[in-house]
């Protein structure tokens, strides 16, 4: 949304610029929209200097924030947040996976950093708003009388599930100018403002994790020594095999296990306490429900009774229809009309009306069915 010149008086607004197309794009839409615009850009202190990655928070990424803005002839800032991404993002990447469970860091990010730290420091400065790359919308809901975090118009790009864990109180002053274009779109207005960035290309992983992968990552952080080897159990218990750490393992794997039972197994459970990880077939791997904690109602009102929503248990996964029904302020618990395949303690579950997102949580375990004789496909 890019409120009209008419509305706006040359209202002041900071760009998130992590020095690719889509920030870059933001800033000359605010420009071009008569908004009083500045760059900011969250250094991170990461660098990864034999990478084939692109960079968003490293050196390079600066640079190319920092080219963005003089040819937009725009001020641009960088400011320190490394303290912050260690401090509420990888120390929680870590005792997650240590935890045997499988994070989402960008959740993570979005709520602590972007729309957390960044989001305060900028409004310190006198701001009025804060504007990102992301695909997604906000919207005001009048007949509510509430502002919505509502998906992206296109949903192959749309990051909403990204974004519920935002707070609401933030809403009114945070601009997604991108929530209805295309890439493509994107990228032909780059051209138009003749950016540097126009042809950059994007940035999939996770921009802390080397080429190496997470588990590379936290063996370089930790040691070997946090990779203890244990016990694989199948479903009656029974010991099946040794696994060489939890921190390979995560729910729904099947590749790599290491052990041959005569017959397809996956991982459905890992159990840090015992330093265990549970296998069977695919049919242990379907919950009736789940229940998740951290619940974040982005555009709604704390529910008091149970209400039917869509659901999605992670952000490649098709929504599905359940019932939503808190247990306190910030527990849930989901039931699921049809079995849902690998719930992944660690995960986000986000709750959709629509394209309105209604909240979030963080996944912390499977309702197992009630009975595992699933009918599955594998």
């Amino acid at each position: 949304m890019i409120i009209p010149m008419s509305n706006i008086s040359k209202k002041k607004v900071f760009v998130a610029m992590s020095g690719g197309v889509d920030s870059s794009v933001v800033a000359g839409l605010m420009k071009e929209a008569g908004y009083d615009v500045m760059g900011v850009t969250m250094c991170f202190s990461i660098s990864h200097p034999n990478s084939r990655k692109p960079s968003c928070c490293g050196v390079d990424g600066i640079n190319d924030a920092k080219r963005a803005a003089q040819i937009l002839d725009i001020p641009h800032y960088v400011l320190d947040f490394a303290a912050d991404i260690n401090d509420f993002i990888i120390e929680d990447f870590t005792d997650e996976y240590l935890n045997g469970r499988t994070p989402n860091p960008c959740v993570r990010c979005n709520q602590y950093l972007k729309f957390g730290s960044l989001y305060k420091k900028v409004m310190t400065l006198g701001t009025d708003y804060l504007a990102t790359g992301h695909y997604a919308k906000i919207e005001y809901n009048s007949d509510t009388q509430r502002f919505e975090l509502k998906k992206a118009l296109d949903e192959r790009k749309d990051q909403s599930y990204f974004l519920y864990s935002i707070r609401k109180e933030t809403l009114p002053s945070v601009l997604f100018p991108l929530g209805n274009l295309t890439k493509t779109e994107v990228r032909e207005l780059a051209r138009k403002f003749k950016l540097n960035t126009a042809e950059k290309p994007e940035s999939q992983d996770i921009c802390f994790v080397p080429d190496g992968g997470y588990k590379e990552f936290i063996r370089q952080r930790l040691g070997e020594e946090v990779f203890v080897p244990g016990h694989f159990k199948n479903e009656k218990g029974e010991v099946v095999g040794e696994h060489k750490g939890i921190l390979n393992y995560t729910i729904g794997q099947r590749d790599k296990l290491g052990i041959s039972l005569g017959y397809p197994v996956y991982v459905y459970k890992i159990e840090r306490e015992t330093n265990t990880v549970y296998v069977g077939p695919l049919s242990m791997l379907y919950s009736q429900g789940l229940l998740a904690s951290q619940f974040n109602p982005v555009s709604i009102n704390l529910p008091k009774d149970t209400i039917e929503v869509n659901v999605r248990i992670r952000y490649n996964a098709p929504e599905v229809k359940g019932y939503l029904r808190c247990v306190n302020s910030s527990t849930i618990r989901v039931d699921f009309k049809e079995p849902q395949k690998s719930v992944t303690p660690g995960q986000s579950v986000v709750f959709y009306e629509g394209d309105v997102v209604l909240g979030g949580a963080i996944i912390d375990e499977p309702i197992p069915c009630a009975s595992n004789e699933v009918q599955v496909v594998s």
